[in-house]
């Protein structure tokens, strides 16, 4: 048969699944998506709604708490709260509507087009029906659920930092004059950079909507980037079909940041002590937000538009470390925003090939390796009695994780510690994961959260090689965090360690935990952290149960959670077996009893 024929007969197979796949993603999204849409909106409104008055209370509570503010930026704060509050009520649900209305649309359908990368033809079918159905009404529950607790666990948690950290030497004091005109700035931000960047974004948005076109069917003709793969092309086709939404998309987000672009002109106040120069960073953000989308839309250079300067002073020199396109941005911004503001518009360069992307160590990846990492550690603290089924419980009880600091801060920690060092010992050049997958510079997932961890970690990483740590003082570094400040727990478990008398190294191994804690104390604030991590602790209850009710080995599976767990022991234990059914047959906290 010709090579010729043989591509035209799996062109029309393509285009024969494709338009099936299109057509049964379709159906679902009309079934499915209102159920799961209902459910997102209504819970995340729901929990807007039912924390806001605790919200407004903490918050006011932490403004008059804390002593990194002085007296007149309180009371500028506390006359701007109204107005963020109301910003906040009005973005919060109307971005629960808008996703709800996406998710729960787009995911049954593109449920159905990833089913096409199934290598078994047999079972193609049968998950472009299935896939995207029962799951994503689960999902929508589960974004529910780590929306309340970003609500009800991290953001309590910033407002607590910020009340208990002392006061900042970089602050500097404002003056009663100065309040008026932070919050006219605030409010003149708001008026002109919501209007403007929506012109902008919507005069471009035909340009942004064509090029995109003719960047993936040039891929498409040249069977590059996302059309490399067979596999694939029904996927980046409903790419090129759905690709006036992603523009829509991008006005949106637009719109969305323009909020906060403007409102920063109070701080710019704050900071330069000027109204004028507050005015001037008004006016030249609108050309930076110009100039930033020429150059993603790859148009002409700079900006048309007036460009005044607002800044006295230059830039420290570590915005010198961000390169390309946002350098500008950056420069201006400084710490404050870790990259350029504004629209969020895809890449228009050519894409990389699936198997590119597939050398990287994905995100979820990194994440489910932690996870496990604090399951094993926990299982080997529990063995040894340094951590006991009590310590567990009161984590699961506890309304604020920090008032169980063992497991809620010591764990993680101590987990992470033997990550490192298990790293240097290796000789990797990044992180070695718990399943021995090594996670450097070159294979590490291109996501801009990971880059604010990333390389804090890796210049911890090279202190602690540096510092060539003998056991003792490993074992020492161990206690510190695990307990903390708690010295009748530490005092308690003999683990080989002693304090050293060197001052020098004493205060180097403080620091090494103090940056530690830092860092998990950021990581846990991420929505979908607490309710992994709450599953890691129910499995270590269950382990624990069954430990304490037999001698013999036991051979314990962790499934994923919801999921039923399977325990299989070669001796008889029916007392543990029977408690530890009960608990699993429950997702309830309170169904889980220690033995």
């Amino acid at each position: 048969m010709p090579n010729s024929f043989k591509d035209w007969v799996k062109t029309l197979y393509v285009i024969f699944a494709f338009c099936s796949v299109l057509c049964f993603g379709a159906l679902k999204s009309v079934l499915v998506g209102p159920i799961a849409g209902l459910i997102l909106i209504i819970g995340n409104c729901g929990v807007i709604l039912g924390l806001f008055p605790a919200h407004v209370a903490w918050t006011i509570y932490t403004l008059l708490k804390t002593n990194r503010f002085d007296a007149p930026l309180k009371v500028a704060l506390l006359l701007g709260l109204p107005a963020l509050f109301g910003i906040w009520l009005g973005l919060s649900i109307g971005g629960s509507v808008v996703v709800g209305v996406g998710y729960g649309f787009f995911t049954p359908w593109v449920s159905s087009f990833e089913a096409f990368r199934l290598e078994d033809e047999s079972k193609k079918f049968y998950h472009c029906i299935v896939d995207g159905t029962v799951g994503t009404i689960k999902g929508s529950c589960t974004v529910v659920r780590d929306f309340a607790d970003l609500c009800y666990h991290s953001y309590p948690s910033y407002l607590k930092e910020l009340r208990e950290n002392p006061a900042s030497n970089e602050l500097q004091p404002l003056r009663f004059v100065h309040v008026p005109a932070c919050i006219i700035v605030g409010l003149i931000g708001l008026v002109v950079e919501i209007p403007l960047y929506t012109a902008i974004a919507l005069v471009k948005s035909p340009y942004m909507l064509f090029k995109g076109w003719q960047r993936l069917l040039h891929d498409l003709i040249s069977r590059e980037g996302p059309f490399l793969e067979t596999a694939c092309i029904p996927i980046a086709g409903l790419t090129i079909l759905m690709w006036p939404l992603i523009v829509i998309g991008s006005i949106v987000m637009a719109i969305f940041t323009s909020f906060f672009i403007g409102l920063y002109g109070s701080i710019i106040v704050y900071q330069e002590r000027s109204f004028q120069r507050g005015i001037a960073y008004v006016i030249a953000m609108v050309a930076e937000f110009d100039e930033y989308t020429n150059d993603w839309l790859y148009l002409r250079e700079g900006s048309i538009l007036p460009k005044p300067r607002y800044r006295k002073r230059k830039p420290s020199s570590s915005t010198h470390l961000s390169v390309g396109r946002n350098q500008s941005l950056r420069d201006r911004f400084g710490s404050a925003f870790p990259e350029a503001p504004g629209m969020l518009v895809p890449s228009l360069t050519a894409s990389r090939s699936v198997r590119e992307v597939i050398k990287e160590v994905k995100m979820v990846q990194i994440w489910g390796s932690m996870m496990k990492s604090y399951e094993a550690r926990g299982k080997e603290l529990l063995d040894v009695t340094a951590i006991t089924p009590s310590d567990l419980s009161d984590w699961l009880k506890a309304k604020h994780s920090n008032e169980a600091t063992v497991i809620d801060v010591g764990l993680p920690c101590y987990s992470f510690l033997h990550t490192l060092l298990n790293s240097i010992k290796a000789g990797s050049n990044g992180i070695m994961l718990l399943d021995g997958t090594e996670v450097n510079h070159l294979n590490r997932p291109q996501d801009r959260l990971l880059d604010w961890f990333f390389h804090p970690i890796m210049v911890l990483k090279d202190q602690i090689g540096v510092l060539q740590l003998e056991e003792a003082e490993i074992r020492y570094l161990e206690k510190m965090l695990l307990f903390g400040h708690d010295k009748e727990r530490s005092t308690s478990w003999e683990n080989g360690s002693f304090k050293t008398q060197d001052a020098l190294r004493a205060a180097q191994l403080e620091g090494i935990s103090r940056r530690m804690v830092g860092m998990h104390r950021s990581v846990s604030k991420f929505p979908t952290y607490r309710r992994q991590y709450r599953q890691v602790v129910k499995d270590l209850i269950i382990y624990s149960m069954v430990k304490d009710g037999s001698t013999n080995t036991i051979a314990y599976s962790v499934p994923k959670e919801g999921s039923n767990r399977s325990i299989n022991s070669n001796s008889s234990a029916p007392k543990a077996k029977e408690s530890s059914k009960r608990s699993m047959s429950s997702g309830s906290v309170a169904s889980i009893e220690i033995v």
